[in-house]
């Protein structure tokens, strides 16, 4: 288990355990470890930025039994406060064996653990949309969200954030999306009560529902909020090589854009608070 200081003994510590859906390139493993270390180091990060300070501790688990992963036990998540499924090469909409599985493990926490929050990168973000009934599916335009970009925040977006502006900016990498958004009603009676609002905040031109939000339960993000520089060069790589980015000069000038400064670190900070802080309105903490 990956865990980062406690900033003093009674300051809150959030446990989470990351599923893992995919492996970095080689280089970023090498450097920097796989994508569960690699959010642990981020929200560590966060954490500590975060105003007053968050302990985070987590624990990575990678799902794809294809590649000598393994889905887990509900029982093995009885010491964590949630779970934050990464970012794929896999469809979140496709019907791969393992996916199904985790779509069923998922399903059984939402309804046992009524305290546990859920959290979704990518594909997971992805995926727990479909877990609750919305529609996922490529892009109307067929084409890919790549680099830097900027996301227009609703006012549940700026609120979460706990900022005056009306954008943030973060790392795209993506094809996929959710395509109708989920409803209480979609997701079911076992799942969310009927009042239930599922929110969104933020969207942008490439990408109506840039994240989903339900208070103390949901927090999801399209964007990839722990990339750097060299991870955004590299994927676009992979994916320029597996022919799945075919239109080079938009991968040529995405990767241009990989070293611009983004609100990653923000965005974390107001995912941790969805674990300790949720219901407060921001009122006497920091504001950007």
């Amino acid at each position: 288990m990956d865990q980062t200081y406690k900033p003093t003994p009674s300051a809150p510590v959030v446990r989470l355990t990351v599923l893992e859906t995919d492996k970095p390139h080689p280089d970023t493993y090498s450097e920097r470890g796989s994508f569960g270390r690699i959010v642990h180091e981020h929200f560590a990060k966060a954490g500590q930025a975060h105003h007053p300070p968050l302990g985070v501790e987590t624990d990575q688990i990678f799902v794809v039994p294809e590649q000598g992963g393994r889905i887990p036990s509900v029982e093995e998540f009885d010491d964590f406060d949630g779970l934050l499924i990464t970012g794929s090469v896999y469809d979140a909409h496709g019907n791969n064996e393992w996916i199904l599985q985790l779509l069923e493990l998922l399903k059984t926490l939402w309804i046992r653990r009524s305290d546990f929050r859920f959290l979704g990168v990518c594909f997971g973000h992805q995926l727990l949309a479909r877990l609750l009934g919305g529609s996922v599916g490529p892009a109307p335009s067929q084409d890919w969200e790549l680099g830097h970009c900027r996301i227009t925040l609703t006012p549940v977006g700026q609120r979460l954030f706990r900022t005056r502006d009306d954008h943030v900016h973060l790392h795209q990498m993506h094809q996929d999306q959710v395509t109708a958004p989920p409803t209480a009603a979609s997701a079911g009676p076992d799942m969310l009560p009927t009042s239930t609002e599922i929110a969104c905040w933020g969207r942008s031109e490439h990408t109506p529902i840039q994240g989903l939000y339900i208070p103390n339960r949901l927090f999801t993000t399209q964007a990839h909020l722990a990339f750097d520089e060299d991870m955004v060069k590299r994927q676009i790589q992979i994916r320029v090589d597996s022919g799945g980015i075919q239109d080079i000069e938009h991968a040529d000038r995405a990767a241009e854009t990989a070293d611009l400064e983004h609100d990653g670190v923000e965005v974390a900070k107001a995912i941790l608070r969805i674990f300790v802080y949720d219901d407060d309105d921001g009122l006497g903490y920091e504001r950007r």
